[in-house]
């Protein structure tokens, strides 16, 4: 069976032949390969292009390792031109080759060439390429499948279902095929040690592997908590799991962010309108991911419908960020004190910004209000919204709060601006 991915495709297509590197970026096994050299080039052959005006370049094939050198893969490009016509340049994993940066800026003197890449390390790609490029190239983030993409696979299975599969062995398009709950695990833990882990520790010379595998751990189990390097050195202390200075972790979080494994998730004060340095969340790209790493055993939904709901929000374009309003509360004695209340993702697009606040169930008025509270509290005229794993409809509260279901919410890219 096919998945489409016509969100990444179009992008492509608007993009195409505009003078620009095309960079496709994402963790590995997200389907960026598939996009480029299947979907994207069946394309070009459909709207007339001929296959050998199509030079594809696999890095991570062995039998292309001589391209790896950047003066042997420009001189193949140059090669395959052999006339003025258009020619579409594909090159797969492209921070294998040294000194990219300076073949991608020599093709762009290449009239008649248009070029696309992937690459699975952020560090490399959206730093250093953009800047060597010189505004001249195009990034693009691709994620693994959102539970729409995914809800193609099984279009007449209940959403419960659907929906418990998808939170527990993620959007990875290999595995999302897969026709067991067994062979989806095993493909995941498989998938998680072999190549993720060891690519993150040969990438960036780990001397101490279990040092990170610790912090992996300590990080799948917190999802969606507030945490920094500090804090989570003296958790390493007080478990008795062994020292890990906060230099070191921050270290280790940076690696895990470069290989697009986690996101980090800023606070940020709404009425103060700034940004509070520390803590911070993270979330797992992939809960399939998340939830192989501690070998299955935790699946709390509630978490995991988080985590789910700010890739989604990131999928739709979204800069996502944790709130933080602080209001005066009467305490027992009687005096008013300043507390902290939290809004669960702070979004912003462009001149758009909404309010969203996960809400597991809220079966009572009581909770409801709870889970309202710091939406309430914000002081502002911008759209609040409670999503809510709860079969609701939707509807504006008294509060002019909209209350929503998880299912429209995933299903409907636009609930949120209706």
């Amino acid at each position: 069976m096919e998945i489409r991915r016509d969100r990444y495709l179009e992008r492509l297509i608007a993009h195409k032949g505009n003078g620009r590197v095309k960079i496709v970026t994402g963790i590995r096994r997200c389907g960026k390969s598939y996009l480029l050299f299947q979907l994207f080039k069946r394309h070009l052959i459909e709207t007339g292009v001929k296959p050998n005006h199509i030079i594809e370049i696999q890095l991570e094939d062995r039998s292309n390792k001589e391209l790896r050198n950047p003066d042997a893969c420009l001189a193949f490009i140059k090669k395959q031109i052999k006339d003025q016509k258009p020619y579409y340049l594909l090159i797969d994993e492209v921070q294998l080759m040294d000194e990219f940066e300076d073949v991608l800026n020599s093709c762009l003197h290449i009239q008649n060439l248009d070029t696309y890449v992937t690459g699975s390390n952020s560090k490399f790609l959206s730093k250093d390429i953009i800047t060597e490029l010189r505004g001249r190239g195009d990034e693009m983030y691709l994620r693994t499948l959102s539970f729409k993409e995914y809800r193609t696979i099984q279009p007449d299975k209940p959403f419960d279902d659907v929906w418990t599969e998808y939170m527990t062995f993620g959007g990875l398009p290999y595995c999302a095929l897969l026709p067991s709950r067994e062979e989806k695990a095993d493909y995941l833990k498989h998938l998680f040690d072999e190549v993720f882990l060891r690519d993150i520790i040969e990438r960036n010379k780990v001397q101490n592997d279990a040092q990170l595998e610790s912090l992996l751990n300590v990080i799948s189990s917190a999802v969606g908590s507030l945490t920094n390097p500090k804090k989570l050195e003296d958790t390493f202390k007080s478990s008795g799991t062994g020292k890990l200075s906060a230099v070191t972790i921050k270290q280790y979080l940076d690696y895990l962010c470069d290989a697009f494994m986690i996101e980090q998730a800023e606070r940020y004060d709404i009425k103060g309108k700034r940004y509070i340095s520390t803590p911070y969340k993270y979330y797992f790209t992939d809960t399939g991911l998340r939830n192989a790493r501690l070998n299955f055993r935790q699946l709390e939904e509630t978490h995991l419908m988080e985590n789910v709901m700010y890739n989604e929000l990131c999928l739709r374009g979204y800069s996502v960020d944790v709130g933080v309003v602080e209001i005066n509360e009467r305490q027992e004695n009687g005096k008013n004190a300043r507390k902290q209340i939290e809004v669960d993702f702070v979004c912003n697009k462009a001149d758009e910004r909404v309010y969203v606040q996960s809400a597991f169930s809220i079966p009572t008025t009581e909770k409801r209000q709870q889970e309202e509270r710091p939406l309430v509290n914000v002081g502002d005229g911008f759209r609040k919204v409670v999503v809510t794993k709860d079969n609701v409809i939707k509807h504006n509260d008294e509060n002019g709060i909209l209350i929503m279901s998880l299912q429209e919410f995933l299903m409907d890219e636009g609930s949120l601006e209706k």
